[in-house]
């Protein structure tokens, strides 16, 4: 028998471009898709995983923190290191506008006493859905468990590569989260392809994570929870330099819970900031119980559980106004994929939700190629 011929082809390539296409559908993701259909910029979603928000749904342990009730500027003065690149997109797109946004799609709110938004019903779930069904109401197309191979510059479009096809957009916007959280989509891909266009990737540290220690009036108490402590980072020499009151988290490696997470993630920017320091010359102190257990040079646990990336696409070489690259015309980029990020309590979503709005503004102001 005459043995068949195996032919092999390229992927199928979609001829006429689409003017947006929005490569990662997690918080910048969804929300860039929203603002697009909402401003009439014809766009696509091309999300690697099987379903929108992956990530989003673990938020705050499933119940998702997606606000803060505070001013713009009390958001950015707590946001710290990125501040002053994402404040025009902040200011445009304030805590208090996303909240009124979700309640204008009819999800029930609730406001926190120390002013932290959730959806009533404590499910995360709820602010995925109410994304997926606006994206369907609009007739947005979202490709699911489809991962993206590579995003390349084609006669003044681009050509965004996936295994099974080829799609060429005026546009693309890469919202593809961290490297964190690797099982729910988040493996650096943004970053990667960001680093294939010619961008520098600021390297990464964990961010809001717990640390380790094996103090035993730690490890005895695992599994508890501890609304009203604090913790603190202090210096060698005495020196307290950023304290935190809220929930310390007791667990079999250590420490955990907001007060501890905002505290390590000022030790990594301490870190990156003054090269010079060591961890060994920190301290930090927890508070709790009627306890208080002070760690030496605080060890964080893997880059892989860490609730955020710090690091990512270098931010002198994204244009704030508009997050469009500076090095590769209708490239942009939005959410934790830049080097950008902030502390717990809800406004890592708001930074991602800020800065996708901002891009695809700027996609709808300008000309066509």
């Amino acid at each position: 028998m005459k043995q068949a011929r195996i032919i092999r082809k390229d992927p199928p390539l979609f001829t006429r471009p689409v003017r947006l296409a929005i490569v990662g559908g997690g918080a910048a993701g969804m929300f860039a898709a929203a603002v697009a259909a909402e401003r009439r910029v014809p766009c696509v979603v091309i999300e690697r995983k099987a379903r929108l928000g992956s990530k989003v749904l673990m938020t705050a342990n499933g119940r998702c923190n997606f606000a803060k009730d505070i001013s713009a500027e009390q958001f950015l003065a707590d946001v710290g290191p990125a501040a002053p690149f994402v404040a025009q997109a902040v200011r445009e797109c304030p805590p208090r506008k996303i909240i009124s946004g979700f309640k204008s799609l009819g999800v029930p709110l609730r406001r926190m006493a120390d002013a932290r938004m959730f959806p009533a019903d404590g499910k995360a779930a709820t602010i995925v859905h109410a994304f997926g069904d606006l994206l369907r109401e609009s007739g947005v197309p979202i490709l699911s468990n489809c991962p993206v191979a590579g995003i390349r510059p084609q006669d003044g479009c681009f050509s965004v590569v996936t295994k099974n096809f080829t799609l060429l957009a005026e546009n693309v916007l890469v919202a593809t989260g961290g490297a964190s959280y690797p099982k729910l989509g988040s493996v650096g891909d943004g970053q990667r392809f960001a680093a294939e266009l010619g961008h520098r990737v600021v390297p990464y540290r964990p961010g809001l994570i717990g640390i380790e220690t094996s103090d035993q009036r730690v490890t005895r108490r695992a599994g508890r929870r501890f609304e009203d402590a604090c913790a603190r980072v202090v210096a060698a020499n005495g020196d307290v330099l950023y304290e935190y009151s809220g929930e310390v988290d007791c667990e079999t490696f250590g420490l955990s819970g907001a007060a501890i997470y905002n505290c390590q993630r000022f030790i990594e920017h301490l870190l990156r900031e003054r090269p010079g320091l060591k961890p060994a010359d920190l301290v930090m102190e927890a508070a709790f119980d009627r306890e208080r257990v002070s760690v030496k040079g605080p060890r964080p646990r893997p880059l892989k559980e860490a609730i955020v990336t710090i690091g990512g696409v270098a931010l002198d070489e994204v244009n704030p106004a508009t997050m469009e690259s500076r090095l590769v015309r209708g490239l942009y980029f939005a959410g934790e994929v830049l080097d950008v990020d902030g502390p717990t309590g809800g406004y890592n979503l708001t930074l991602a939700f800020a800065t996708a709005r901002r891009a695809v503004v700027s996609i709808a102001q300008k000309g066509r190629p």
